[in-house]
């Protein structure tokens, strides 16, 4: 089964979650602080990291922004506040899924299945005739079982959930998705998001694929309807 990082202050959190995780027959980590975390999960990664906001040392932010220079786990957002700017931040630097305190432990595990199935290579939406494991379009090579993708033979390191949405893109060439197309490709059904987090995940597909190639312009918006990937 997955192991699972859970990082949070609270130690009453890190024994009810990872009691309702352990139950599920998930192996759980803990960690009090993002400091500590930081240095277990460098040395020891997970399949799935479930982050507090507020910590002391370093709080979950900043956490999920060293993470993220190193590796494309999925994670987990847990957090008290009501205000969605964090939410919206968290998802730009690269968040999976966000769950609100206080949350029941049913909610939490459903999550945790949900984002570790997106995980999983989807090779039933390969499109026919193509290599199971690898989809190419021009510059771009996308590998579902390595979650893997180059552009101009560069690798460029994406979350889960940017996978999801570019790979969804990518299969058909000139073809619009509409926000709530690539919602359905990246995100479960009990897994509800609104425009703007798809919108989020675009900017940050443009950002990390403009770092390899400057003049990259292949995810184009077409205003009011969606996105589409650029043909030839």
């Amino acid at each position: 089964m997955p192991t699972i990082a859970l990082v949070d202050d609270d130690r009453n959190i890190l024994t009810s979650v990872s009691i309702a995780l352990e139950s599920e027959g998930y192996r759980v980590q803990t960690y009090t602080d993002g400091a500590s975390a930081l240095d277990g999960l460098t040395g020891d990664p997970v399949d799935l990291a479930i982050l507090d906001i507020k910590m002391p040392r370093m709080d979950g932010m900043e956490l999920l922004r060293r993470l993220r220079q190193r590796t494309d786990m999925p994670v987990i957002f847990l957090t008290s506040k009501d205000d969605e700017i964090d939410e919206l931040f968290g998802l730009k630097m690269g968040a999976d899924d966000f769950i609100r305190k206080p949350f029941s432990q049913r909610l939490l595990v459903e999550r945790v299945r949900s984002v570790l199935r997106r995980a999983q290579p989807r090779d039933a939406t390969t499109p026919k005739g193509e290599d199971a494991r690898t989809l190419e379009r021009g510059l771009l090579v996308m590998d579902q079982e390595r979650h893997t993708c180059t552009w101009q033979g560069q690798p460029v390191t994406l979350t889960v959930t940017e996978f999801l949405i570019l790979y969804s893109l990518a299969q058909r060439p000139g073809v619009v998705k509409s926000r709530n197309a690539l919602m359905d490709a990246a995100y479960d059904d009990q897994v509800y998001v609104d425009d703007r987090t798809i919108d989020s995940h675009i900017k940050r597909l443009r950002k990390k694929f403009k770092v390899v190639d400057k003049e990259f312009d292949m995810i184009e918006t077409l205003y009011g309807v969606g996105y589409r990937f650029r043909e030839g």
